[in-house]
């Protein structure tokens, strides 16, 4: 059973820095894809930031290219989300998400049914 937990949310004032991470368990981390996605008050889930297996690949959401950072430390079993430069537009509960099949060592999955197992999220408020 795959088992992913975030930490790291909180209050910030907008400009602040947060590194939100995702300890993950269950199985051989280094096989699968990983993702961050965000939902705010009112609005769908959507993509945040992904990494391949290997974690050479990632992609961003353009909302946040250039101010979050996505990365992996398969030795530790955890996924990570620096974010520099928050605003308001920020505010949202962040999740996790794991892929449930075995990916290639470059793919970096970005769709909400790509991936299989999520976390319980993390909220993340800035203010303004």
């Amino acid at each position: 059973q795959v088992q992913l937990v975030e930490s790291g949310g909180g209050l910030v004032q907008a400009g602040d820095s947060l590194r939100l991470s995702c300890a993950a368990s269950g199985r051989t981390f280094s096989r699968y894809g990983m993702g961050w996605f965000r939902q705010a008050p009112g609005k769908e889930r959507e993509f945040v930031a992904g990494t391949s297996a290997s974690g050479g690949s990632t992609l961003y959401a353009d909302s946040v290219k250039g101010r979050f950072t996505i990365s992996r430390d398969n030795a530790k079993n955890t996924v990570y989300l620096q974010m520099n430069s928050l605003n308001a537009e920020d505010t949202a509960v962040y999740y996790c998400a794991a892929a449930g099949t075995v990916d290639s060592t470059w793919y970096v999955r970005t769709r909400r049914y790509e991936y299989d197992y999520w976390g319980q999220g993390t909220q993340v408020t800035v203010s303004s």
